[in-house]
């Protein structure tokens, strides 16, 4: 049986961690989080050690380590400013770190991590679940049987409401969580990416801290996208009560993904148990993507306007 520990027990995607550590065998022996609302953990791992001082945490794991019991895994679910200090943690703990999106907020970030890789003989294995969602391995494969020269206009909006709190949390702070494009829109990206192959362009045409949108190019796309954690930009045929919109069309063809997520990071374990999984070199092109869209000039007249941004900029 795997022993994991996880970072960022607390937080929202933590829950989907322990569910699939559950459903692959694992034992989750140690859990850390500054905050103690985790009662969730008695659903799944009542009987594992939790910390709420990082001290104690490290004290514990590494000494399991020194008795020849370290985990074999830490998971990370911390906040995106703290995943490369975590992803270090874990390696230089013996173990290999699983962490979710975004893996570092700086490309330069990477490359520290693949060095500690190497010199550590432990493997940095990060969360791209959308590589593994049915509808998009299915647009893959119809893009990859289309003619070689055939390039595809997409149209990608994902409106994702928060309230007043998300501003003055973490994810609000651009310095922690990179911006709306890392904090929500990363994922995206890599899939875009993975689907339509190497990036080529890209042009930024609004970057609030509540909204970006702009216009890529990949080898085989032209992509308008549209961010957005305001719930004012909600379609008005938004059903009463939904609180988020997620969208992609290729070649005005809608591409249904809202379903099919509740299995994904078990899916996502699944695959680093058996020695697979997305690794840094798999994560770099969107974490420099991101990284250019949070930093670059705005350019209003280069690259299609996706709809949503009229009268925002």
């Amino acid at each position: 049986m795997k022993k994991f520990a996880l970072i960022g027990a607390a937080g929202y995607v933590a829950p989907r961690h322990m569910k699939a550590i559950k459903e692959v065998g694992g034992d989750l022996v140690a859990a850390f989080d500054p905050a103690d609302n985790v009662g969730v953990m008695d659903s799944h791992f009542p009987d594992a050690r939790f910390f709420t001082e990082f001290e104690r945490f490290d004290r514990h794991l590494d000494k399991l380590h020194r008795a020849g019991k370290g985990v074999d895994y830490v998971s990370i679910c911390s906040p995106n400013y703290l995943h490369d200090a975590h992803v270090r943690f874990a390696l230089r703990s013996g173990a290999d770190a699983i962490c979710e999106k975004p893996l570092v907020l700086n490309p330069w970030n990477l490359d520290g991590l693949a060095e500690m890789e190497h010199q550590t003989g432990q493997r940095v294995h990060t969360i791209l679940q959308l590589r593994l969602h049915p509808a998009i391995l299915a647009l893959k494969a119809k893009i990859a049987a289309a003619p070689a020269d055939q390039i595809f206009d997409v149209d990608l909006t994902y409106i994702t409401s928060r309230g007043a709190w998300y501003f003055v949390s973490w994810k609000g702070d651009e310095a922690k969580s990179g911006g709306i494009a890392s904090n929500i829109g990363v994922h995206f990206y890599d899939m875009l990416s993975f689907v339509f192959g190497d990036f080529e362009k890209s042009h930024v045409h609004l970057r609030t801290p509540a909204h970006a949108a702009g216009y890529l190019e990949f080898k085989r796309a032209r992509v308008r996208w549209f961010l957005s954690v305001d719930r004012n930009d909600l379609p008005e045929n938004t059903p009463e009560g939904q609180t988020t919109y997620r969208s992609i069309t290729v070649n005005g063809d809608e591409i249904e993904f809202s379903g099919g997520f509740t299995d994904l990071h078990t899916l996502s374990y699944q695959d680093v148990l058996k020695g697979g999984s997305f690794g840094i070199d798999q994560v770099r092109p969107s974490i420099e993507l991101v990284s250019g869209i949070r930093t670059c000039d705005l350019e209003l007249n280069k690259g299609e306007q996706h709809p949503f941004v009229q009268g925002k900029c």
